[in-house]
């Protein structure tokens, strides 16, 4: 990894958005500029109403971070789709999903809340089609090694790995606003999530907000050296799927992105059902981590729960729009452009009750 940015203190948080996208990124900023509501017209209305069919010869690009929803599919018996997966794109970090959307190869996406907030910012035209709550932290703050810091407070005046277009950056945010510490009270450095666990073991930053199922790993290689962990009552409430308003103008792939939905919803049930079949096939096959490391992070899991109405999850967004809008990080702006209605209840009709809130 290349040497961290410097830490910016105050006002120069502004400033992070060409940081945070890199080249690339601003590449596609000004060279792809109309890349989504131009397509969007051209191919058709995104409020029409959803076909009740996939027209054959329909295909999507879809995420799929560290091939889990292939797994997911697989285990569960979820692969009847009625839609060609031409590509599962292994990606998964808001910032390179919403450039694999202006370079027109990918389609469909998993993130949290904050993504869609950031393309909005960027002026790139996407919706979220899909929502699932979690109700427990997925996240803890980790320390370097060495760190004597104890809790949120223990944050003033220390160098905190930042990523303002990642769930990652609001958690921050959100924690630091509910232990009264002010933005300019701490260094945020600018770096990307898949930067986190390199900045922290190198000493460029105090400290990082990890998921849950990265805090194992890193504990074991740096806690005997003195990292350690920090856990808050930060919930990220948001885990989305979204797509680029042109697909969803695509009448054929809208219906397809209608059939994935349901699908996907009844995959993240299975695998919260079955732990242990979870944790062998995918912690412990594919991510190589022990069965007692498999279980710890599944013991943190959080139970999926599809709402029928999207009215909550609406306003939780604004307000993580508006506390990025407080700091400088994006202009306000009212959130419910970012939801597509078609799709409101697909998920939350798909899965026992219990699941349905």
């Amino acid at each position: 990894m290349p040497p961290a940015p410097p830490a910016v203190p105050g006002v120069d948080r502004r400033l992070f958005l060409s940081s945070l996208l890199g080249v690339a990124a601003a590449a596609g900023l000004s060279g792809c500029a109309g890349g989504s509501a131009a397509d969007s017209k051209a191919k058709g209305s995104a409020s029409a109403p959803l076909a009740t069919s996939v027209p054959s010869g329909t295909s999507l690009k879809i995420a799929s971070y560290q091939g889990v929803q292939q797994l997911q599919f697989k285990l569960a018996g979820l692969t009847d789709l009625p839609f060609t997966v031409s590509d599962w794109v292994n990606t998964g970090a808001g910032p390179d999903v919403i450039n694999a959307f202006r370079a027109k190869s990918l389609d469909l996406a998993n993130n949290a809340g904050i993504p869609p907030i950031q393309a909005h910012f960027q002026g790139y035209d996407a919706k979220i089609v899909a929502i699932d709550i979690t109700r427990k932290p997925s996240y803890v703050f980790a320390t370097k090694p060495g760190s004597d810091i104890r809790d949120v407070q223990g944050f003033k005046g220390k160098k905190l790995a930042f990523s303002q277009g990642q769930a990652q950056g609001v958690v921050l945010l959100r924690a630091l606003k509910q232990a009264g510490v002010k933005d300019d009270d701490v260094h945020l450095v600018p770096l990307t999530s898949n930067q986190f666990f390199t900045a922290l073991q190198a000493g460029q930053v105090d400290i990082a907000p990890l998921a849950n199922s990265q805090a194992p790993v890193y504990l074991k290689q740096y806690g005997p050296r003195g990292a350690h962990t920090i856990p808050t009552d930060v919930v990220d409430l948001l885990n989305l799927l979204w797509a680029p308003t042109s697909v969803l103008a695509d009448p054929a792939k809208a219906a397809a992105v209608a059939a994935y939905v349901p699908r996907r919803a009844k995959g993240q049930v299975w695998a919260y059902e079955h732990p242990d079949a979870w944790n062998e096939e995918f912690y412990v096959k594919t991510q190589n981590l022990t069965p007692a490391q498999a279980q710890s992070i599944t013991a943190l899991a959080n139970k999926p729960y599809f709402p029928p109405s999207w009215d909550a999850a609406v306003k939780w967004e604004q307000e993580a729009a508006d506390l990025l809008a407080e700091g400088g990080f994006v202009k306000r702006f009212k959130v419910d452009s970012l939801f597509d209605r078609r799709f409101e209840g697909l998920a939350a009709k798909a899965v026992p009750a219990e699941y349905q809130r």
